[in-house]
């Protein structure tokens, strides 16, 4: 759809480029953004105000001299721009903590710290931080954690457990590759029978399953176009 617009997706910064450039919500590093610029691009910076919070966060507990671990995961786009306001500040390089166990392992790491800096992928689950944090406690005095998930995840994952509780099943849709939406699936699992998709026509896979339920509830991830989430209610409805 973007690319009816004229907006092209860039894996590689032009070594020479007038046009606009726009930064995905996700955000990049600094060094990323001075590239760009020097290359002639004019910047859009769309990094969602959430996500701009913990950057910040990130380099104020580097800049203090704190070691600064990211609860999340280490490819995600980002945790990477996170890590790199982190490590611009040219002191201790931040630690990217994806489930419990790997606390173990960088249990040297954490005793040499003198104080810990904690923040958080804004799309990941309360229980991942809880639980991390549980295992990182013992090796610190000094812990300051800024819970850096966003309240519109909080929310969605709230509100899709009360649906899925009179629910047969649920639908969740959105990206495969989407943190929030596939830790919205991941979640309901545990509560219903539940399918990820990411497009309407997936269902005709699951026709004979959609046909046995009565009590169907829908939720999707944050950046799921409304006409996919239309498209699915539409299917649904012409599989009843």
């Amino acid at each position: 759809m973007l690319e009816e617009l004229g907006i092209q997706t860039v894996s590689s910064i032009p070594e020479d480029n007038n046009g606009i450039c726009i930064i995905r919500t996700h955000g990049v590093s600094p060094d990323i953004i001075k590239q760009i610029e020097n290359a002639g691009c004019e910047v859009i910076d769309a990094t969602c105000p959430d996500v701009k919070k913990v950057q910040q966060k990130a380099s104020e507990l580097a800049f203090d001299d704190y070691q600064v671990i990211i609860i999340g995961k280490a490819e995600h786009p980002e945790v990477i721009g996170i890590k790199a306001h982190a490590d611009s500040q040219q002191k201790l390089h931040a630690i990217v903590i994806s489930k419990p166990e790997e606390v173990e392992e960088l249990k040297e790491t954490l005793k040499e710290a003198k104080k810990i800096g904690i923040v958080v992928q804004t799309t990941q689950k309360i229980e991942l931080l809880n639980n991390i944090l549980i295992e990182i406690t013992p090796f610190s005095k000094e812990i300051v954690l800024y819970n850096t998930i966003c309240s519109a995840t909080k929310n969605r994952q709230k509100e899709a457990v009360q649906l899925a509780q009179n629910a047969e099943l649920m639908i969740v849709a959105g990206g495969k590759n989407s943190a929030n939406t596939t830790h919205l699936a991941e979640i309901l699992e545990n509560i219903t029978q539940t399918i990820h998709i990411e497009t309407a026509d997936e269902l005709n896979a699951y026709k004979d399953l959609l046909a046995k339920c009565q009590n169907i509830g829908i939720t999707a991830g944050a950046s799921t176009p409304k006409e996919i989430i239309e498209n699915i209610i539409k299917q649904i409805g012409e599989n009843k």
